[in-house]
């Protein structure tokens, strides 16, 4: 015990130092437009110090639940009246579209499984085409290796990213339309209120999921709450600050980024080829979903095909906005199919490991 308090300054530098390299990585990252940042950023950093064998530890398991927490309320708030209005009149062929993504997705992460050092669950949860930050944050609590499902998570975001502007004029024939400055902005409350519904939700639906012993309760409560206040309009136009966000991402990238060793980065590096292969593939099925899409209800096949791509919700408004398709029903077919991943995902999830355990 002598020792103990000269080890705090060591601790304390490494923080600092993961810290600031995740600061200088995410303002990089973000001016290279790379969605979630600092996720990304902190995921890199805390790879490169663990295997230089200057990062801390562990992240505290408090800072991981407040960030699943955090996670949850932005992905909850994306659930507005306009989102059900956009949905309700053709409910039935998008809830089975969005159905459909998820069972082709997960069918792709229990082929990734039959590699060796990949479980079917681990696979599962990588492949899942739905809420890659949420996934992420998750997947070690539910039993799945987080650096696998992290790296192939956002090497799936990169790719549909990447492919979808040429996909949309090469494919569809998208043609870039002047809307101005996009889709007119609700009212926007006070950052505060942001602050207060992350606290709120946090510390009443996080309690609440884990009684009913709901998987990844921390992050699905929160969800779940911001999701039913957002629907019922009591905090219109709500919005968790920037800052915080970031802080949260950056946190379930150190959660990832610290557990990596030399042979984890073996085995991930061997599993990527395959995995993006099978990424291409659920790319290419989600395409064929949304012509389905397209012919089951009133949207044009450009907009079937941006409502189907699995992942990158704000690259697919970019794309809608900058192509003139209809903005809210493609964002409110997203935001259907993010929510369902995130609340079925840990449900079949738990099955999956108790099966194959």
């Amino acid at each position: 015990m002598a020792d103990q308090p000269a080890r705090w300054p060591v601790v304390g530098a490494r923080w600092a130092l993961l810290a600031l390299l995740t600061a200088a990585a995410t303002m990089g990252f973000a001016a290279l437009a790379v969605p979630s940042a600092a996720l990304f950023a902190g995921l890199v950093v805390a790879t490169v110090v663990a295997l230089a064998g200057l990062g801390p530890t562990a992240v505290p398991r408090w800072a991981t639940g407040s960030a699943q927490a955090v996670i949850g309320v932005v992905i909850g708030l994306l659930a507005r009246p306009e989102t059900l209005a956009a949905v309700a009149t053709e409910w039935l062929p998008i809830l089975l579209i969005s159905v459909g993504t998820l069972l082709v997705s997960m069918a792709a992460g229990l082929v990734m499984g039959v590699q060796r050092g990949v479980s079917p669950l681990t696979g599962m949860l990588a492949q899942t085409a739905g809420g890659a930050s949420g996934l992420v944050a998750i997947s070690a609590e539910l039993g799945g290796d987080e650096r696998i499902v992290s790296v192939v998570q956002y090497v799936r975001v990169g790719l549909v990213t990447a492919t979808m502007p040429v996909v949309a004029v090469v494919g569809y024939g998208a043609t870039h339309v002047d809307a101005g400055p996009g889709p007119a902005a609700g009212p926007t409350a006070p950052w505060w209120v942001g602050i207060l519904v992350v606290i709120g939700c946090g510390v009443v639906g996080t309690p609440i999921a884990r009684a009913l012993h709901v998987p990844a309760g921390a992050l699905l409560g929160p969800m779940v709450l911001a999701a039913a206040l957002s629907m019922s309009g009591l905090v219109v136009g709500a919005s968790v600050p920037n800052l915080l966000v970031d802080l949260a991402y950056a946190a379930i990238g150190w959660q990832a980024g610290l557990k990596f060793t030399r042979r984890a980065l073996v085995t991930v590096a061997r599993v990527l080829p395959l995995a993006t292969a099978l990424i291409l593939a659920v790319i290419a099925i989600c395409a064929g979903l949304g012509l389905v899409l397209s012919w089951t209800t009133g949207m044009t096949p450009l907009e079937g095909y941006l409502a189907t791509t699995p992942g990158g919700v704000y690259a697919v408004l970019a794309t809608a906005i900058s192509s003139g398709a209809d903005v809210t029903s493609v964002v409110a077919v997203q935001v259907l199919r993010v929510l369902l991943m995130l609340l079925v995902a840990p449900l079949l999830a738990r099955f999956v490991g108790r099966r194959t355990s």
